[in-house]
């Protein structure tokens, strides 16, 4: 019998929120907590973490959590949700459902949507449609540049002030030196975090994959791994210059990954994030999953995934992000040359990334951190931790139980994953947002 059979009826609960009582599980919040205890939230704050055997307040509804993990909400610095213009491929509510159903109370969202979120009506339209879908929080990422074109800077304090929690101009490099020095002048003054999507297109030009071996076997157009490594010297030297804070996305390069190293021992603001598919599969994937395995940094030879996995382990790397980028099935099959760039993730991120301690790469703790407190600590999100007071965003997760990855069971539109029958490790069980449980496990049949 699923512990979770009898369901929370979170429309009783709409005007006042039970007091909830997480007991019986095993609290890691890393830095803070590593132990069994029980939790109690009220009003939709964590208002106590407390010995198990504590007596429950009067009145309060009781979840067992025995033998289960439980997590503060995961972070995800890097999703793509699509809307506005693009809900064929995903909605702000589809992508959030996917996001909770990983493990994920707050995610931070691309402006690459139709229109480009570079003004500040774009950013509250995502957040109105967040409020409406009622899953994970949503951080909108306001744009760099004006449409997105890397010609003329965008109004970054105005995105801030209506709610971007960063500016990127994700998918599109901006190329011109000066008008990323200007971005980055004023998102100082506006203490935004820049992302770069750091790729020189004058050396990454038409390629489709990695430039190596297997592009040349395959007579596919590659991407020669300095095209990133470039990209990254240039916008630490920027970000030396004007102070501001860097965020390097989705690093998949050795030599990136050292020089955001090199960076940070010189004082340099820099973050950077990493995604599971840039720990666990080469190039050599595009072989049996052609554009499944298609992604903007592309999956590099196996010494960038040792180097990525280093950079996670001494903390070069700060955050474990999905880079969650849906595309409609026909579009994937458009062939190698003219298919879009990109995976899902959402709903495989955990438990790859649990994986990484199985192999005994990261200690549970750190991998925790890199999605939970790590994320939240780079755009100074709120969440990341179980604080007394602090909002009830958690998850609680199975870690022993094996599943298979069935696309088709995606709460995302999106099905374009090159982890499809992979057997993991590590499942979410139930996820709680803002004292609100948002997803529980399906019961067993």
């Amino acid at each position: 019998m699923n512990r979770f059979d009898k369901k929370i009826n979170r429309q009783v609960y709409r005007d006042e929120l039970p007091t909830l009582v997480i007991a019986g599980g095993w609290v890691l919040d890393a830095g803070r907590w590593n132990g069994e205890a029980n939790i109690w939230i009220r009003q939709g704050v964590i208002q106590a973490v407390v010995s198990p055997d504590a007596q429950s307040p009067d009145g309060a509804v009781c979840i067992d959590a025995a033998g289960l993990l439980i997590l503060p909400g995961l972070i995800d610095l890097h999703v793509h949700l699509r809307e506005p213009g693009f809900e064929y491929k995903e909605t702000i509510a589809t992508g959030a459902a996917a996001a909770v159903a990983g493990g994920f109370t707050g995610i931070c969202c691309m402006p690459n949507t139709k229109p480009v979120n570079d003004a500040p009506s774009v950013t509250r339209l995502v957040l109105e449609k967040a409020r409406a879908a009622g899953a994970a929080r949503v951080y909108p990422i306001g744009a760099i540049t004006k449409g997105s074109l890397g010609k003329e800077v965008a109004d970054l304090a105005a995105l801030k002030q209506a709610g971007c929690v960063a500016a990127s101009d994700d998918g599109r490099p901006v190329m011109k030196d000066e008008v990323m020095r200007d971005a980055m002048e004023r998102a100082f003054e506006a203490a935004l975090p820049i992302i770069n999507h750091c790729e020189d297109l004058s050396l990454s030009g038409c390629g489709c994959m990695n430039e190596g071996p297997v592009a040349r076997s395959l007579g596919v157009p590659g991407m020669p791994a300095k095209a990133e490594s470039r990209m990254v010297e240039r916008d630490l030297a920027l970000a030396r210059e004007t102070g501001c804070h860097l965020h390097v996305a989705h690093i998949s390069t050795a030599k990136a990954v050292q020089a955001v190293r090199q960076g940070k021992m010189e004082g340099v603001h820099v973050t950077a994030e990493a995604c599971p598919h840039h720990v666990f599969l080469t190039d050599e994937a595009v072989r049996e999953w052609g554009t499944l395995a298609k992604m903007n940094p592309p999956l590099r030879q196996r010494a960038d995934v040792e180097a990525v996995r280093e950079g996670l382990r001494d903390g070069t790397i700060d955050a474990m992000a999905t880079d969650h980028a849906p595309h409609a099935e026909y579009e994937k099959a458009w062939g190698m040359d003219r298919a879009p760039f990109g995976i899902v993730g959402l709903e495989t991120a955990l438990a790859l990334t649990l994986r990484l301690v199985e192999e005994g790469v990261l200690s549970l703790e750190r991998a925790v951190r890199c999605m939970t407190s790590g994320p939240a600590q780079i755009f100074g999100l709120p969440g990341g931790s179980l604080n007394v007071g602090a909002a009830a965003d958690l998850v609680l997760v199975d870690r022993d139980r094996e599943w298979v990855v069935d696309p088709d069971q995606f709460h995302s539109k999106g099905r374009n994953t090159p982890f499809a029958g992979w057997r993991l490790r590590g499942q979410v069980a139930m996820t709680v947002v803002g004292g609100q449980v948002v997803y529980q496990r399906p019961a067993e049949a």
